[in-house]
């Protein structure tokens, strides 16, 4: 039942979603709470998979059936009740591909604004006609340069492009470009029965013949009559011809999938487009100025330059002035969360995932929504200290506003400045689930199970390394790359470097550079990233890690598989054989949908499972196949201990902070930190480690301090096996353990891109000049 109107609480009674454990918790409605506890505690399951989930159900429940089925559902949360709770915002930390289109005046909706300052604003040449706001966009068709499409680039492909082994013939793969599977079929058998000889090698076939197969604009519709195969009837269907320039440019152009993307980039030349040059309009958008700037000028600059040439206008009732208050107080947030170097122009899909997070919380102040509840994941990730206490300034001006913000983090100084802090734990997976405090940030101290508390207040005692003597030096030499001009840098050889500056100062730029460099130098180069370990579910780190192939091998070595006559394939679920053929092994099936997104429920044979009834009746141990791919890392860990192959990789995991993962969570459920420790645990494994360059970008992204601890120490014993490791690094007790820093800045974007200070933690701690040194200086204290 409903609390009454005046209880200023959500409550939560009974919330079961996924390792939580019947949790009951009151959390103020109105305040700033602070979600945490180790890696895999049940924190989101509380913030995102209870309170969030359960108010998007909640509002989808008012929503006409029809619109529901249109809108992205959040599954119900398994919980008993949730009183008090108003409606929610998300604002996830997601690593989505955003089209090549979206940029930062996209996000934020500041590109609207500019457009239409210029079309009510502008200077128009004499005898101009007044241009509509949708002139100025090169993603609409009014604007978009006729020539390249509002791209910016003419992209081009060739013959030998497109063929590169002509010696081949069409049946036997001549045109590298195609699709693979069955579209790729699909297009050899409408050549065929467009009477093109498929059979003969590339260079035999006329040249007008060439010319069509690969340029032509004509899409003729022919019926298929596919070959027999002894296992199934083809039947005959109506088949249309594209050619291979016009697919390989529509998937350069409109796929959402970044592979797709690349492979189609991978057959074109690129070159500034001769009509726009590169700036995506048309003419008479480009005619037209304001300050004496075309629309492109202004999308160019830097947020904090745009605000500089709009400062001027900004008295007076006019549409001029109306429209530069509106852009330089939206400005104005964005600098203040430290993204005033980025430009409206710049494209999307080169924001790292906490840039994207706080462009969309910067629009979320803007909105002047009351009365709702904003959940944060870790907005505090990838930002250097500085621009953290910016952060939270506007998070209180969110609070202040009228909402509550309930916020997953791991930076202790954030979570110092919260009314209220909710500790999960104590532990990760089955051993976490428990609310352990819920109230004012200074009764954590009184609960001796947290783990958070320790570090908290203090009790933690500091790891503190003396700094290692180099075994060389890497030199780079007048570095120009992105925002770096002519920088020079020594990096010690056999030694731990951290990289640091704010945000846009330059160091993922480095650390680029300096992987090109040592590459050039035949080093071995190890670069630790935080991309996907895979782009569909049939990846996940039991995959990814080789584990999965020791764990077949096993189950196929049973009696049980012996007597059936399995092999280690027949316990794959990505081959036919001793797969779910329902689901095809994935576990869940997809349902289509005319004119409406598609859905995808568990599957109804093998319940999820994804094996078939007779693979599930071989166990090794007491367990299916199934069985090992549901546990958590910790607990496989116990049960393939006799096992060394499986035993080494799970001990790797799980020294890296992964012991809550199930060994068959899907690639595309772990966060880009999460991929980033398992592509670091599987190096781990390696025997060899002398004379490799470990290049991590913010390794301890996600990571509570405790389990941060825990890697970095992994990270230190690389090196004392003679390796050398380089990370970009916003964590202060991180780059406080190491034995060289490099600071970049002093500010980002142009205002950043050289070296500020370097040396000992303690000598740049001692940098006046230097935007780390007062808090780098206070975690070697």
């Amino acid at each position: 039942m409903e609390r009454a109107a005046d209880d200023p609480y959500v409550r939560v009674r009974g919330a079961r979603e996924h390792n939580l454990r019947a949790v009951d918790v009151a959390v103020p409605r109105d305040a700033l709470t602070a979600f945490t506890g180790v890696s895999g505690s049940g924190k989101s399951s509380l913030a995102f998979g209870t309170l969030y989930a359960e108010a998007q159900r909640r509002y989808l429940e008012s929503v006409a059936p029809y619109a529901r089925r249109l809108l992205d559902q959040v599954p119900a949360p398994a919980v008993e009740e949730v009183t008090g709770l108003p409606p929610a915002v998300a604002l996830e930390q997601r690593r989505s591909v955003p089209s090549s289109r979206s940029s930062v005046g996209t996000v934020t909706a500041l590109s609207n604004s500019l457009r239409m300052l210029m079309s009510r604003a502008g200077d128009y040449p004499p005898g101009a006609a007044r241009l509509d706001s949708d002139a100025f966009s090169p993603n609409t068709a009014a604007g978009a340069c006729p020539t390249c499409h509002g791209l910016g680039e003419v992209h081009e492909v060739t013959e030998e492009s497109l063929v590169p082994d002509p010696s081949l013939s069409i049946r036997e793969g001549a045109i590298a470009s195609w699709p693979g599977a069955w579209q790729g079929k699909n297009l050899r058998d409408i050549l065929d029965a467009l009477g093109y000889d498929i059979d003969r090698p590339w260079r035999d076939l006329p040249q007008d013949e060439r010319d069509w197969i690969l340029f032509t604009d004509e899409q003729p519709v022919v019926t298929v009559h596919p070959v027999r195969e002894a296992h199934r009837i083809h039947r005959p269907y109506q088949g249309t011809y594209s050619s291979a320039r016009r697919l390989v440019l529509r998937a350069y152009a409109d796929s959402k999938s970044e592979k797709r993307r690349e492979r189609a980039a991978s057959f074109l030349a690129g070159t500034v487009c001769p009509a726009c040059g590169g700036l995506r309009l048309r003419p008479e958008a480009l005619a037209v100025t304001f300050a004496g700037r075309t629309v492109a000028d202004l999308a160019a600059l830097p947020l904090t330059g745009l605000a500089d040439v709009l400062r001027p206008h900004l008295d007076g009732d006019g549409p001029a002035a109306v429209l530069a208050r509106d852009l330089t107080a939206r400005i104005e947030v964005l600098a203040e969360l430290g993204l005033g170097y980025l430009s409206t122009s710049r494209p999307s899909p080169t924001l790292s995932a906490g840039e994207l997070q706080r462009l969309r919380i910067a629009t979320q102040l803007r909105s002047g929504l009351f009365g709702v509840v904003y959940v944060l994941d870790e907005p505090s990730a990838g930002l250097h200290p500085a621009d953290t206490e910016a952060l939270m300034t506007v998070l209180e001006r969110l609070r202040a506003a009228g909402n509550g913000v309930f916020l997953i983090e791991h930076d202790l100084e954030v979570v110092r400045h919260a009314d209220w802090v909710v500790d999960v734990g104590p532990g990760a997976g089955v051993h976490g689930g428990r609310v352990l405090h819920s109230g004012p940030v200074a009764g954590l101290r009184d609960v001796p199970e947290s783990v958070t508390r320790r570090f908290l207040f203090g009790e933690e005692p500091r790891r503190r390394r003396e700094p290692r003597e180099p075994s060389g030096t890497l030199k780079l030499r007048g570095v120009t790359r992105n925002n770096l001009r002519g920088l020079d840098a020594d990096v010690p050889l056999g030694a731990f470097t951290a990289v640091t500056g704010v945000s846009g100062s330059g160091k993922s730029t480095l650390a680029d550079a300096l992987a090109a460099h040592a590459e050039a130098a035949s080093e071995r180069v190890v670069r630790v990233d935080q991309r996907p370990i895979g782009r569909t579910p049939r990846s996940n780190l039991a995959t990814y890690t080789g584990l999965f192939d020791t764990v077949r091998k096993l189950f196929a070595a049973t009696p049980g598989a012996k007597a059936r006559g399995y092999g280690a394939s027949r316990f794959s679920f990505n081959v036919p054989g001793g797969r779910c053929e329902h689901c095809q092994g994935e576990g869940y099936i997809s349902v289509e949908l005319l004119f409406l997104p598609s859905t995808y429920a568990v599957c109804d044979v093998c319940h999820g499972a994804r094996y078939n009834p007779e693979t599930l009746e071989v166990t090794w141990n007491g367990a299916t196949i199934a069985d090992v791919l549901a546990r958590t890392v910790d607990e496989a860990a116990d049960l393939l201990a006799e096992v060394p192959a499986a035993s080494r990789a799970l001990a790797a995991l799980a020294d890296v902070g992964l012991g809550y993962l199930r060994l068959g969570q899907p690639a595309t459920e772990l966060s880009g930190g999460e991929a980033q420790r398992i592509k670091l645990a599987a190096e781990l494994r390696r025997a060899r480690r002398a004379g490799i360059l470990y290049l991590l970008d913010e390794p301890t992204t996600g990571l509570h301090p405790a389990d941060s601890a825990l890697l970095t120490d992994r990270l230190h014993a690389l090196v004392d096996g003679g390796a050398t490791v380089v990370v970009v690094e916003h964590d202060m007790d991180v780059v406080a353990s190491a034995d060289h820093v490099i600071d970049l800045g002093p500010g980002g974007g142009a205002d950043g891109g050289r070296i500020v200070a370097q040396g000992t933690p303690a000598d740049v701690a001692a940098n006046p000049a230097s935007r780390t040194a007062p808090y780098l200086a206070r975690a070697l204290a």
